[in-house]
């Protein structure tokens, strides 16, 4: 018998159908060990030793393994063919090393980029061993990560109070966001006006812009104010304007190569609106299969863009039958993969039987729309280029002073734009246009021809300052930069929001204080390991390892000699807050240019503001020197209200609903607010919530908190009511005795009852509270095909089932409850239904200790 062990479930049972009765397929369910969150697993005194910790999840599963090799002829470790898979497959054999379960068993290792019944059949065909330089870069990159975590985060604890973790990438794409919104708030907007005619020279009216005054030429940003703005105008509308010289200009467009995982997370967050987690579990899904068909995409980890001829032959077929022979280039079309490390650069991701067209398909809605995607990508990669004719008309006065430009573009054969094209991240306001920007069409000019002004239009604008990162540009400039690999990108991005420091804003990240004084400790006191160039340069090592050019022990040694003896340092420091407040003092405390004190305290006078911690708190903030006399206090972030007034106490003004006046206090535990009610003894209050400002807070928004907790509406189910509010941990809905979170503060204020029983429906999904305590449906599939009885999906104490009418079925493990269709559960329920008992036919329970008797069988219904 041959066993093969693959990651997932369903990965399994499709692969079990491939190979057939010979061969028993088991799954490890991803990694099976990891080192124990706890000092000490990695022990570089013992040359870099490390203590595996089995999950205790995992234990079972490989007990059952170990039974099944046991019994096996050859074992076969089918993990995915990335350097994870890798590491997978050199832990199983491990631990089946140590419990003895392979004696004279034939280990062999697999790999295939899809999962198709051609592709696993070939991979079986073609077995090797385990690449230990691969295991051995895991091994390394592994332990960095632990001895940057477990070595720099104890110092963040110690010395600032709020401080979560540091990491070795996650620390590195802190600093990106944080050095964007230093960018953001040292920039300062810069007038600028641009200026526009209409004009017509025996043609229908045409725009040009000026890019000519007073005999120079005019840049975007030349034109500062409005005097010059109107002097330019004059100029225009005065001018006796001919058409100087009309250039036409043939361009082709080349299609974008097939996604790498990083290309595909930018652009589903580009035009589906995904972030890389949504993303990544998309993919994962798509390449494991939805049905016996198998895989519907090759492997979603890759650095590599090229495809196998196979997959370039199904794409250029079902170009030449979709579109026609026009669309089909002459040669392929042959993609070189970027990637650093060759053994990492898989085929690129794309569709694994092309003619398999998106809208042939019934999947869930994210699956969907990611296979459309990752498939029109892979068609227009190998479709001819776009063809497009741009023109440019130069029109002057006589004397060459004045000067307008004309631009336009159109496309003569659509190409691979007949089926995608690239979308395009946000540009910076006053940045230059690209040459594609103008897809104007004009209409038929001469040269030579006179050109009648009919309009002018001048604009005032000012220049803005960079955007804040989105997913899509942060996993960019990642790239970029060579810092992370895509396997890790979808967990550096979900590691820094689930340590509180950054919070999404309209889909930017924007650092939280706590981030941003992070990111200033490590800069100060362990700025080599926050640098980009280390970084990227330690990436590369890696990948030496990987290839077999570096030592993996010789690099952690170079490593941690650094490591050590910095981090010890800092550790004997007493006065890193003081230290802090003065490196950073330029930046917190900004010059205001009038020769005043930027850290007098705005509130007393006379003291000094300062960067401070309190450990009580767990929080850092700007304080007066004169504490407590004065309870001035503010968040460091040096943004366009840092210097307002937000740690006193004011007065917001008169509640128009009681006619009670309404302050904003700051406590020890932070600002919030308080209104009196009459007849009772204790005002009401409530805490800012995270991310409003004591600076500029208003009435409305104070009056808004202190009317919480709202009353949402009653459940459907139960007809209880369903509460919204802000407390402890955040802002919230209630029902019965269970709290759902919601995304932000204003959600509280705007969320419906639909919504609110959708949270409250996947927060009781996560963990049963008992009897009766939800009844709605995690998900509603439709109406029976049989009985027309509604199918719903439910959250259950033993977990997540389907049901229709009378009739529950568990849903199989490995399947999420919102991935459940219709299709799906209608076999299930079928099956259930077979499997229960008749009417009548129930035996009665047997009572515990007694005895049988006869009598029992009069239990049984008779037959008829």
């Amino acid at each position: 018998m041959n066993l093969v062990i693959v990651e997932s479930p369903a990965k399994a049972k499709t692969i079990n159908k491939y190979l057939g009765s010979g061969y028993e397929v088991l799954a490890s369910y991803g990694h099976i060990r990891d080192l124990p969150s706890k000092d000490g697993s990695v022990k570089p005194d013992e040359d870099f030793a490390m203590d595996w910790e089995i999950d205790p999840k995992a234990a079972k599963r490989m007990s059952e393994i170990a039974e099944a090799a046991k019994r096996a002829d050859r074992l076969i470790l089918a993990t995915d063919p990335d350097r994870e898979g890798e590491a997978i497959s050199w832990h199983v054999l491990d631990v089946l090393n140590k419990k003895r379960a392979l004696k004279d068993t034939a280990v062999e290792r697999v790999t295939f980029n899809a999962i198709t019944k051609s592709a696993v059949l070939d991979a079986m065909a073609h077995p090797r061993q385990i690449d230990m330089e691969l295991v051995e870069a895991y091994l390394a990159r592994r332990a960095l990560d632990y001895l940057v975590g477990f070595t720099l985060s104890p110092v963040l604890w110690r010395k600032l109070p709020g401080a979560r973790s540091a990491g070795r990438v996650q620390s590195v794409a802190l600093r990106i966001v944080v050095d964007r919104e230093l960018e953001i708030e040292r920039f300062r907007p810069q007038e600028y006006w641009s200026i526009e005619a209409d004009l017509a020279a025996d043609s229908p009216p045409f725009t040009a812009r000026l890019v000519k005054h007073t005999g120079k030429r005019v840049q975007r940003l030349d034109i500062k104010d409005e005097a010059t703005a109107m002097a330019a105008r004059a100029a225009i509308q005065s001018g006796d304007f001919t058409i100087r010289s009309i250039e036409k200009k043939p361009v082709r467009r080349f299609p974008s190569p097939p996604f790498t995982t990083s290309t595909l997370q930018q652009e589903a967050a580009r035009k589906l609106g995904f972030d890389a987690q949504r993303t990544m579990r998309a993919a994962q899904k798509l390449y494991e299969g939805v049905d016996e068909t198998g895989g519907l995409i090759t492997y979603m980890r890759t650095d590599g863009v090229q495809t196998t001829p196979e997959g370039i032959a199904q794409a250029r077929e079902v170009i030449g039958d979709v579109f026609g022979p026009a669309f089909v280039p002459s040669e392929p079309k042959y993609y070189k993969s970027k990637a650093k490390n060759a053994q990492e650069a898989h085929e690129a991701i794309r569709p694994t039987n092309i003619a398999r067209h998106p809208e042939s398909l019934r999947l869930e809605s994210d699956l969907q729309r990611l296979y459309e995607l990752i498939w029109k990508r892979m068609v227009a990669s190998q479709m001819e280029a776009a063809r497009l004719d741009r023109t440019t008309v130069e029109i002057e006065t006589p004397d060459g002073q004045t000067g307008l430009r004309a631009t336009g573009q159109v496309v003569t054969f659509d190409g691979f734009l007949a089926v995608y094209e690239e979308g395009r991240d946000e540009r910076q306001k006053g940045a230059e246009p690209e040459e594609d920007d103008d897809s104007a069409r004009l209409p038929n000019l001469k040269e030579g021809a006179k050109a009648r002004v009919e309009a002018i239009r001048s604009e005032q604008h000012f220049t803005e300052p960079p955007p804040r990162y989105s997913e899509a540009t942060l996993v960019k400039k990642l790239e970029e930069l060579g810092i992370g690999r895509p396997s890790t990108y979808a967990s550096i991005l979900t590691t820094l929001r689930d340590r509180g420091y950054v919070r999404m804003d309209k889909n930017r990240f924007i650092p939280e204080d706590n981030g941003r004084l992070v990111t200033a400790f490590l800069e100060q006191f362990f700025g080599q390991w926050v640098e980009y160039d280390f970084t990227a340069a330690l990436e590369t090592q890696l990948d030496e390892v990987s290839a077999g050019d570096m030592d993996w022990k010789a690099l952690l040694r170079d490593f941690w000699s650094k490591l050590k003896p910095a981090t010890a340092t800092v550790l004997e420091r007493q006065s890193v807050i003081d230290e802090l407040d003065t490196a950073i003092g330029p930046f917190l405390f900004p010059d205001k240019g009038d020769g005043s004190d930027p850290r007098l305290c705005p509130l007393c006078k006379s003291g000094r503001l300062h960067l401070k911690a309190s450990f009580k708190m767990k929080s850092s903030f700007i304080g007066c020197s004169n504490y407590p006399e004065c309870r001035y206090t503010r968040g460091f972030g040096a943004g366009e209200n840092a210097g307002e007034e937000t740690g006193g106490d004011r007065d917001l003004g008169i509640d128009p609903e009681t006619g009670q006046p309404v302050a904003l206090k700051i406590g020890r535990f932070g600002p919030y607010v308080e209104t009196p009610v009459p007849g009772e003894d204790k005002p009401k209050r409530s805490s800012l919530p995270k991310g409003w400002s004591p600076a500029t807070l208003t009435l409305e928004q104070a009056v808004r908190l202190l009317s919480l907790p709202r009353a949402v509406g009653v459940h459907p189910e139960d007809n209880q009511p369903i509460t919204a509010g802000l407390g402890r941990y955040g802002p919230f809905i209630l029902h019965a005795g269970t709290y759902a979170n919601v995304a932000d503060i204003d959600e509280v204020f705007e969320i419906g009852l639909n919504r609110a029983v959708v949270l409250l429906a996947e927060k009781r999904a996560g963990g049963f509270k008992g009897r009766g305590a939800s009844t709605a449906p995690l998900k509603d599939l439709g109406a029976h095909p049989e009985t027309g009885d509604p199918v719903h999906v439910m959250a259950g104490r033993f977990g997540p089932y389907v049901k229709s009418g009378k009739v529950n079925a568990t849903i199989p493990k490995g399947t999420a409850p919102e991935d459940m269709t219709l299709e799906i559960a209608v076999p299930l329920l079928a099956a259930r239904a077979a499997a229960a008992p008749a009417k009548g036919k129930k035996a009665p329970a047997k009572k515990p200790g007694a005895a049988k008797k006869p009598a029992a069988k009069k239990a049984t219904a008779k037959k008829k």
